[in-house]
């Protein structure tokens, strides 16, 4: 084995290697509704499987006598050709085992994986570098190839491969890469030539059966990841988008899920209510005259559709950071309309770095319909330190206005960083002014309010009225003892959330409050 091979093989398993740990991690990611210790369960998984891998590749380097020896060289590839087929069928595995006993199972097909990829750097290193007084600095080499192959893989599946094809075609992308490996270590090995051609036509034939394959077994995946022991044979998705900042699914009913956790519904009727969209229609009852919102996130755009209809407003900034929902949203006409609104800015950028980055701009209102506070990385918008940021960027008698999905941990946050605070169902408004939710100030804007030219609640028949005056009626459960789905004062949050903690940036309080969370189907 030539050193130079040796390079390049180092170089190109690192890079496959790395590549399957970035696919796995999405399908683990997804799995998980985004658990914050999920990246770490699959790191101990790849990791452990590595070290096994390494280790058990030690038997085959006892004997100097083969370092250097071409005849290794089948050895290798056929090594090789049983790691990269077994690594292909990891992805397949999660979904096979979440839809019989959820995902983490599942774990160990990625030991098995990263232990036979492991192996191959430790006899690339043995067969490739001679035991002389260069070895030392040619197993550096190696070590750099392999490092700089991992590199590329990690930035090119991460940043351009889940850009452009879908989970499946990145797997087969990765087998067949493997494979060509195993045909030029076949090519280069000592057979003679008759047995060569034979072997790399069974390499050749191997790589186009799993290529065919891979849409089989990779198959409604995401369906099985998220639906788990609920999938069967008539679960499907009627969208999906990947790219590198996620995935999003949709359900046939219009139920839309980002990165496998629920992110909203279709609706911007607050008479045909399933999403809770009587929070966002709220903020008229809160704020006076919000002219000026900024709105961090849009999923489905039927918040921003509501709000983009707000009686009054002169203009809305939305932060997202997937550019796959704007994909999404043009192809319902319902929400479609935010996309060419001239009062509507979308931007596509995180959400605390826009702010960082934009610190003379100010608003009225700033709206979140936060994702589940335990999901990974949510403490970037929960924490005191974003609550400050958000402040700052508060005109006088500003509001904040965000989901606290129901943690003590981020409603006593809030209610702590802000003097004035009320909970609204789920969601939390804080200001550094005082403020009501107006009772007269919503039914004004429950009478005004038409999206697209329709009144949001027909009073014209008998049951528009009552349900109008029902829904008017809201603005008294700030006098009543507090309920899940009612209003609550600040002092009533503090005193209830006593024994909560605050979130920084920090401490990650929700994120880490259960470390194991699994989720039950949706």
């Amino acid at each position: 084995m030539s050193f130079g091979l040796a390079l390049l093989v180092a170089a190109v398993s690192g890079f496959v290697a790395l590549s399957y740990e970035i696919l796995w991690y999405r399908v683990i990611a997804f799995a998980s509704w985004g658990l914050p210790s999920a990246f770490g369960l699959l790191l101990a998984a790849y990791l452990f499987g590595l070290a096994i891998g390494s280790r058990a590749s030690g038997r085959f380097c006892k004997d100097e006598a083969k370092s250097g020896d071409t005849r290794q060289l089948r050895a290798l590839a056929l090594f090789a050709f049983v790691a990269n087929l077994v690594a292909w069928l990891v992805v397949p595995a999660f979904g096979w085992s979440a839809s019989r006993w959820d995902w983490p199972p599942a774990l160990v097909a990625v030991a098995f994986a990263a232990a036979l990829l492991g192996a191959i750097l430790p006899l690339v290193s043995h067969f490739g570098i001679k035991p002389d007084d260069r070895a030392g600095q040619k197993l550096s080499y190696v070590y750099l190839a392999n490092i700089m192959g991992s590199g590329a893989g990690s930035l090119v599946t991460g940043f351009v491969m889940f850009d452009r094809w879908p989970i499946g075609s990145i797997s087969a992308i990765l087998v067949t890469i493997g494979l060509l490996l195993v045909a030029l270590l076949v090519a280069f090995s000592d057979l003679k030539a008759n047995q060569r051609l034979g072997a790399l036509a069974a390499v050749g034939m191997a790589a186009l059966a799993v290529v065919g394959l891979t849409p089989r077994v990779t198959h409604r995946i995401y369906e099985k990841l998220l639906y788990k022991r609920d999938f069967n044979s008539d679960v499907a998705f009627a969208e999906i988008i990947e790219n590198k900042s996620g995935v999003i699914t949709v359900t046939e009913d219009g139920t839309v899920y980002g990165g496998g956790a629920y992110d909203g519904r279709f609706n911007t009727s607050i008479v045909h209510d399933r999403n809770g969209i009587m929070r966002a229609y709220a903020i008229g009852a809160m704020h006076p005259a919000p002219k000026h919102i900024l709105m961090v996130g849009l999923a489905s755009g039927s918040w921003a559709t509501v709000i983009q209809h707000l009686p009054g407003l002169e203009h809305l900034t939305i932060v997202e950071i997937n550019p796959g929902y704007l994909k999404l949203i043009a192809s319902h006409p319902e929400v479609s309309g935010i996309l060419h609104d001239p009062k509507v800015d979308i931007v596509i950028d995180d959400g605390r770095r826009w702010l960082h980055r934009h610190p003379g701009n100010q608003f009225d209102v700033i709206v979140m319909n936060t994702t589940w506070h335990w999901r990974a990385n949510a403490t970037n918008l929960l924490s005191t330190e974003f609550l400050e940021l958000a402040r700052a960027h508060l005109l006088p008698g500003g509001l904040f206005y965000f989901n606290t999905t129901s943690s003590a941990d981020v409603q006593k946050t809030a209610a702590t960083i802000f003097p004035y605070a009320m909970r609204v169902y789920n969601f939390i408004a804080v200001s550094d002014a005082p403020f009501v939710f107006d009772k007269d100030r919503w039914r004004r804007t429950l009478a005004e309010y038409s999206i697209d030219g329709q009144p949001a609640i027909d009073q014209s028949t008998v049951e528009g009225r009552k349900f109008f005056d029902d829904l008017v009626a809201y603005a008294d459960s700030i006098e009543k003892p507090p309920t899940d789905d009612g209003l609550e004062s600040g002092d009533s949050i503090l005193a209830r959330t006593q024994s909560a903690l605050l979130v920084t940036d920090d401490n990650m309080v929700p994120e880490w409050r259960q470390v194991l969370r699994f989720q039950e189907p949706p």
